[in-house]
C-alpha cells in the first residue's frame, strides 16, 4: 500500500483521524454557517443513494408503503403524548414568525424531530375498522435536534437524514414480530451490504424512547470503545394510540385501541459507522455495493502518443457502465496523484492501464480492500470484477469482526470495568437489573463517563450467579457498557 496519506494514525488518534478523513474526502462542506449542520456532498449523496435503495428494498420486501408528512408539526400535536412530549422538548427547534415582517403565526410549529406526531392524527382518522389493519408505512427525509453536545458530521448532527417507519397492529403478537422484522432488516443492510458488525440492545428502562414501552438499538462499537447508535426500534404498545385515539371495530365489533412500532434506520449515522469502522490511515474504504465508485479507470499517460491508451480506456469504460459504477479519471494529474486520490475517496478498485497493457491486451486492477494487484487479460476483465464485488465486503466484515474483537471485554470487577474504559473498550458487565438498576447506571456515568447500553438480544446475557458490579445485588443480566457518542 502507498505510504500513510494523514498525520494522525487511525487506532492512535481515532477523532483526529475521523474529522480528517471525512474533510479530505470530500464528504461534507462544514462553513455553511449555521452551527451544527452541513452541506452533504456528492460523494456523500451517491452514498445515501445507495443506502436508501438498500433499505426501500427491504420495506417493499416486508410490505410496507412509502408517505411523505410535512417537516413540520403543529404544536397541539407535538404535546399529545406527555412522556414522548418531556423526552423531546429540549431538542426541539420552533417555528413562531413568517414573513418579512416577522408575522407570529396562529399556531407555533416544531421541526420535526421523530414523526410520531406528525403522522398519528392522521393515522386515527385513517383507521376504522380490522380490514385496516396492518397500516406499514415509512417515509425517508430531515428530522432536526437541537443537539447541545458537540456537533460532529454524521455522528452528531442537528439536521440528519434517516428513514422512520410507523406501524400499527390488531394485536400484541403482530406488534412483537415487527419488531422482530425490524432487527432482521438492520442485520440484511448492515452488516451484509455495509459489512459493519453491530449489537441489538434492550436498552435500560430510564434510556428507552420517550413513549415507548420498551426500546432496542442497534449500536456500533468504534474503534475508540465508543458506542455509535445507528438505528433504533420501539415498542409503542397502546401508549401513542391511547392519546391520539387511533382505534379500529375488531372482528366481534368490540373497539379496541390499536398495538404500534415505530424503527428508525440513521442514515447518517449508518454511513459514519461505515467510515469509521473500514477506513484506514490512507482514507476510506467502502463496501461494494455502497461506493460511489466501484471502479476507477487510470490512464498511465507518457511519451506523445497517448491516443491507444486513452482509447483502449474509453473502450473498458464502455464495456463495464452498464454493469458497475465506474470513473474514467483523464485529469491532468500524475498517475500517482490520482492513485491517492481514489484510494483516499474509497474506490473498491483501480484499473490501471498503460502503453504495456495496451500492447498485450492486459490489465492491471487493484483492490483497495486488500491492496492486492492482479494483472488480467481485458477477456477476464469482467469475470475478475465480478469476483471482486462478490468477495470485496466479505472481506472488510471478517476484518471488521477480528477488530471488534480487540474492543470488547468482559470485567468482573469495578475497578476492572473503569481499567478497560480508560484503555477505550466497551465492557460486559454483571448487572443488577435494566428495569430498577438506575443508580447504579448513574454512579458509572458519574465515575467514567461511561453509559449502560443495555443488555444484547443477540446473545444469552443471563446471569445463573454473581453479583452486580456496581451495588453487590444479584445480578440479573450481562449488560454493555460504553461511551456514547
Amino acid at each position: 500500500m502507498p505510504a500513510t496519506q494523514f498525520d494522525v494514525d487511525k487506532h492512535e488518534q481515532f477523532t483526529e483521524w475521523y474529522n480528517t478523513v471525512v474533510q479530505a474526502a470530500d464528504l461534507v462542506d462544514q462553513q455553511y454557517g449555521a452551527k451544527g449542520f452541513v452541506v452533504r456532498t456528492p460523494m456523500t449523496m451517491l452514498m445515501v443513494e445507495q443506502l436508501r435503495n438498500f433499505y426501500e428494498r427491504e420495506f417493499h420486501r416486508t410490505g410496507h408503503l412509502p408517505v411523505q408528512f410535512p417537516t413540520v408539526v403543529p404544536e397541539q400535536n407535538f404535546y399529545t403524548e406527555q412522556e414522548h412530549v418531556e423526552g423531546f422538548a429540549p431538542e426541539v427547534f420552533w417555528v413562531s414568525e413568517a414573513g418579512s415582517q416577522g408575522t407570529p403565526l396562529e399556531e407555533r410549529l416544531a421541526l420535526k424531530p421523530t414523526g410520531e406526531t406528525a403522522m398519528y392524527p392522521s393515522y386515527a382518522r385513517w383507521i376504522r375498522s380490522h380490514r385496516d389493519l396492518p397500516l406499514k408505512l415509512y417515509q425517508f427525509g430531515s428530522v432536526f435536534r437541537y443537539e447541545t453536545k458537540m456537533t460532529k458530521p454524521f455522528l452528531r448532527e442537528r439536521e440528519f437524514l434517516w428513514f422512520e417507519s410507523h406501524n400499527v397492529f390488531a394485536t400484541r403478537a403482530e406488534m412483537e414480530e415487527q419488531i422482530a422484522e425490524d432487527m432482521e432488516m438492520t442485520e440484511r443492510v448492515v452488516y451484509y451490504q455495509l459489512g459493519v458488525p453491530f449489537f441489538y440492545m434492550q436498552r435500560p428502562a430510564w434510556d428507552k424512547f420517550a413513549g415507548a414501552k420498551n426500546t432496542y438499538t442497534a449500536d456500533v462499537p468504534l474503534p475508540n470503545g465508543k458506542s455509535l447508535q445507528i438505528g433504533s426500534t420501539h415498542e409503542l404498545g397502546q401508549n401513542f394510540s391511547e392519546a391520539f385515539d387511533i382505534t379500529f371495530f375488531d372482528t366481534d365489533k368490540q373497539e379496541r385501541y390499536a398495538w404500534q412500532t415505530c424503527w428508525g434506520p440513521g442514515v447518517s449515522r449508518q454511513i459514519a459507522a461505515t467510515i469509521a469502522v473500514h477506513g484506514d490511515n490512507n482514507g476510506l474504504i467502502l463496501p461494494f455495493a455502497l461506493a460511489p465508485y466501484q471502479a476507477v479507470i487510470v490512464p498511465v499517460l507518457f511519451g506523445d502518443d497517448t491516443t491507444a491508451v486513452m482509447k483502449q480506456c474509453e473502450e473498458i469504460q464502455n464495456m463495464l457502465t452498464d454493469h458497475y459504477r465506474i470513473y474514467l479519471d483523464d485529469s491532468d494529474n500524475s498517475p500517482g496523484e490520482k492513485y491517492n486520490h481514489w484510494e483516499l475517496h474509497g474506490a473498491c478498485c483501480r484499473i490501471e492501464i498503460g502503453p504495456k497493457e495496451v500492447a498485450e491486451q492486459r490489465v492491471t486492477i487493484v483492490r483497495r480492500d486488500t491492496g492486492e494487484k492482479l494483472t488480467v487479460s481485458q477477456t477476464e476483465l469482467y469475470e475478475t470484477l465480478a469476483d471482486i464485488a462478490n468477495t470485496f465486503t466479505d472481506t472488510l466484515r471478517q476484518r471488521a469482526e477480528q477488530s471488534l474483537d480487540t474492543v470488547l471485554v468482559t470485567a468482573d470487577s469495578y475497578t476492572d470495568m473503569q481499567h478497560y474504559l480508560e484503555k477505550e473498550k466497551t465492557v460486559r458487565i454483571p448487572f443488577c437489573s435494566i428495569e430498577s438498576g438506575e443508580s447504579c447506571a448513574e454512579r458509572i456515568k458519574e465515575d467514567t463517563t461511561a453509559e449502560v447500553r443495555g443488555i444484547n438480544v443477540q446473545e444469552d446475557n443471563h446471569v445463573d450467579s454473581g453479583s452486580c458490579i456496581v451495588c453487590d445485588a444479584p445480578a440479573a443480566a450481562m449488560v454493555y457498557v460504553a461511551i456514547d457518542y
